[in-house]
């Protein structure tokens, strides 16, 4: 089903996701603040919008690709947001990671508003998104996210309905949890391989089909055993989202020692000038005389 979209935000991610959309008969229009960003956009086919309201005025559907609860907030609620531009009805899907919480408030505002709000973060990375295989957790009423999910298959095989507004945010940083242990043990275990005299590039071979197995190892380990550090997803944006884990998980009364820690290990990357460096970049804290 092809839509009218607008997308806001168009980093990494949004790259990605605008240009599966077009990719997909999708008639887009973009908005960010970096104008380099959106005609990179222009030039696969979208057109550019001057403002977020001005982007959601022209779309039936609108898609936030953000990096915080405080920049969704001002993009849809502040001056010339999309609140401001989108018809009744409009459905806005939120695929940025972001607190539950504020999600919550967030789609009670839209709902005032009688915006329809659906939290959809993702798994995959920019890699799934172009190929629209991304694995998506949403949150929302039974309505919204019946809509949303018709959408979403443009952008993903997994697409399950978790439960209502910050069920998917909730998920998501579960999912964080899961992969920043995941990538902290690949990183290590690649290093001990190399040290050890073994081709770490075999090893994913070696172990498919094991209890050790994941996609997690068949993408990362060459990544990391070739340090490519090709952006796929940013070491900042995991601390953010562990340390929202951390958070829910002080709330909830839920001891998470482990996360802790990756938090922390992450966090010194970030300390030492790797934010904006992909998930590979983990590898340089296991360099011989590393700088962190």
């Amino acid at each position: 089903m092809t839509e009218k979209v607008a997308l806001i935000g168009a980093g990494v991610m949004g790259n990605a996701i605008a240009t599966r959309l077009l990719d997909t008969g999708h008639h887009l229009t973009v908005f960010d603040l970096d104008p380099d960003k959106v005609q990179a956009l222009v030039a696969k086919g979208a057109s550019s919008a001057s403002t977020a309201a001005d982007a959601a005025a022209q779309a039936a559907v609108v898609v936030l690709s953000l990096n915080s609860a405080d920049i969704v907030e001002r993009a849809v609620f502040g001056d010339a947001g999309v609140a401001q531009g989108a018809a009744v009805d409009t459905l806005i899907i939120d695929m940025s990671s972001i607190d539950p919480e504020a999600t919550r408030l967030l789609a009670e505002r839209a709902g005032e508003q009688q915006l329809h709000w659906v939290d959809s973060p993702l798994s995959g990375g920019s890699p799934k998104a172009l190929c629209g295989q991304l694995t998506l957790m949403l949150g929302g009423s039974d309505q919204a996210v019946h809509r949303a999910q018709a959408f979403l298959t443009a952008l993903s095989t997994n697409c399950t309905h978790m439960g209502q507004a910050g069920a998917g945010q909730t998920t998501k940083l579960i999912n964080q949890v899961l992969c920043g242990l995941g990538f902290m043990a690949i990183a290590e275990a690649t290093r001990l391989a190399q040290d050890a005299g073994i081709d770490a590039q075999r090893i994913p071979v070696a172990l498919k089909g094991g209890r050790a197995d994941s996609a997690l190892l068949q993408e990362y380990l060459p990544r990391f055993a070739n340090r490519d550090y090709t952006p796929t997803g940013r070491l900042d944006n995991m601390v953010k989202d562990l340390d929202a884990a951390q958070s829910l998980a002080r709330s909830s009364n839920t001891s998470m020692p482990l996360t802790a820690v990756c938090a922390e290990l992450h966090r010194l990357m970030v300390s030492a000038g790797y934010g904006a460096e992909d998930q590979a970049m983990l590898m340089e804290y296991w360099r011989d005389r590393a700088p962190v």
